[in-house]
């Protein structure tokens, strides 16, 4: 370890990430204040615009458990996700990969290009498996890397690139007739991937993004003296001390616990649930079936079980996930009650909130300035409701008929949406949840450095959409 007077010296963006983050842990509220903020805010909008008292309450009361199955689902890719990472078999993986950076720089780069590139094919795994990563490699007592930075570039898979690869929702909701609402496939047709996330322009847009991120990783990370370690942060070392505790499975103590500890059960549900995904996947294309939140949680349930070989082992692993998934149990109601504000809270026009961003911004925008428009609409948007698929069809009525009467590509339309929408993940704790449950961080812990990114990211998404834009045409909607 070097000493204080021999460390690097932080460069200019390295010392602004740390007095943002010292702010951020200043003053930056718990995640759950910062949604129940959000609540009030969006209320306050709301009897603005003329809704009655017990409108916007019963909105707020009729939304509060509309994310339910969401949020199950949510905990689940948490909980599936840990049991399949802290197998034994893929643990010894991500130790491996571990032991591949040289310096606490090129780990936090590191983190950042496999968060991103695993978030093209699954956000769910690439939250558990970048949180995991970062804190295997936390216990290498020979990296100089900070704990916070690395948290916030496993982060960047949701917070940069995530809707442009396949698990962008609003893509393949548009690539899929019999899950569109009939109003919006009347409106925009089928629209398939070669026209959204396989446009070269959608491609450019996500190598670029990629690439000044893990930049931005690189010339922000604290080096010496300021660099903070797991061990500086008491859910971090929890986790640590857990983690040895867990190494090595109990042995039976009584007859009763045979069934526990022997793999007969496992094999009879996994030959089950094999079954079942066998029929799932021959059923519909494979990026549809791992694109249901259902299916993949089920899939890891059972790569976990499988793994772990006896339902001991199982157990105990579920045991020590459940405790990363309490932010999201306790928040996601308030983001549902957020949504229902917008959507449901009628003004004395008749009118909600949702429809009145909408207009406004539809009305100003034309065909030069519909990719500006709706990309900073999509993001101001996705601040108060940040879920992909539902917000899409909140908005994609309006904006596609937009689209349509102004002559703008409609892929490139989706794209715009994708790409936009990224950008409050970068400071919106809703997102961040599984990931600092599987860190034991708080919000304020890594938004310091994210906040950079989003600065960064907001002239170069807006800039790269328009410019990325000029060279598509318009083609009308095709029905299937």
């Amino acid at each position: 370890m070097n000493s204080a007077a021999s460390a690097p010296a932080d460069g200019p963006l390295a010392r602004f990430a740390l007095r943002s983050a010292a702010w951020a842990e200043r003053w930056f509220p718990d995640a759950y204040v910062f949604a129940a903020l959000g609540v009030v805010i969006v209320a306050v909008a709301a009897l603005g615009f003329g809704a009655t008292p017990t409108a916007t309450a019963s909105a707020f009361g009729d939304g509060y458990w509309s994310l339910i199955p969401f949020t199950m689902q949510m905990a689940f890719v948490v909980i599936g996700g840990y049991v399949v990472a802290t197998a034994p078999a893929v643990a010894r993986v991500i130790d491996a990969l571990a032991r591949v950076p040289r310096s606490g720089r090129g780990a936090i780069c590191y983190v950042g290009l496999i968060s991103m590139l695993t978030s093209l094919l699954s956000w769910g795994f690439s939250l558990v498996f970048g949180g995991l990563l970062v804190r295997a490699l936390a216990r290498r007592d020979d990296l100089d890397m900070d704990y916070r930075a690395a948290g916030a570039a496993a982060y960047l898979g949701l917070g940069a690139v995530w809707a442009m690869g396949l698990s962008s929702s609003a893509a393949q909701l548009q690539a899929n007739p019999a899950s569109m609402p009939p109003a919006l496939l009347a409106i925009t047709g089928v629209i398939p991937f070669s026209e959204t996330i396989l446009l070269w322009q959608s491609v450019v847009l996500t190598a670029v993004l990629i690439a000044v991120s893990l930049l931005i990783c690189f010339v922000t990370a604290p080096r010496g003296a300021s660099v903070r370690r797991a061990r500086d942060f008491d859910g971090a070392e929890h986790f640590a001390v857990e983690e040895k505790n867990a190494a090595t499975l109990p042995p039976r103590k009584r007859p009763g616990e045979w069934l526990e500890y022997s793999p007969l059960i496992t094999l009879l549900l996994a030959a089950m649930s094999l079954g079942w995904l066998i029929v799932e996947f021959s059923g519909k294309p494979v990026v549809s079936a791992i694109a249901n939140l259902n299916t993949y949680n089920f899939a890891f349930l059972t790569a976990g079980l499988l793994l772990h070989w006896r339902p001991r082992s199982f157990l105990n692993a579920v045991a020590r996930a459940v405790p990363s998934t309490t932010g999201v149990l306790i928040q996601f109601p308030l983001y549902g009650g957020i949504a229902s504000l917008l959507t449901a809270a009628k003004g004395s026009d008749g009118q909600t909130l949702a429809h009145h961003l909408s207009s406004v911004f539809v009305r100003v925008a034309d065909t030069d300035t519909f990719t500006l428009v709706m990309g900073v609409y999509s993001a101001v948007l996705g601040f108060f409701v940040p879920s992909g698929g539902g917000k899409w069809i909140i908005e994609a009525p309006y904006v596609m008929q937009a689209a349509n009467d102004l002559k703008v590509h409609l892929g490139w339309a989706v794209q715009v949406y994708n790409a936009a929408e990224a950008l409050p993940n970068l400071i919106n704790p809703f997102w961040m949840l599984p990931l600092l449950g599987v860190l034991g961080l708080k919000a304020r812990d890594i938004v310091g450095f994210t906040f950079i990114q989003l600065l960064v990211h907001i002239p170069l998404v807006l800039g790269l959409l328009w410019l990325l834009g000029l060279t598509l045409s318009y083609h009308p909607p095709v029905m299937p």
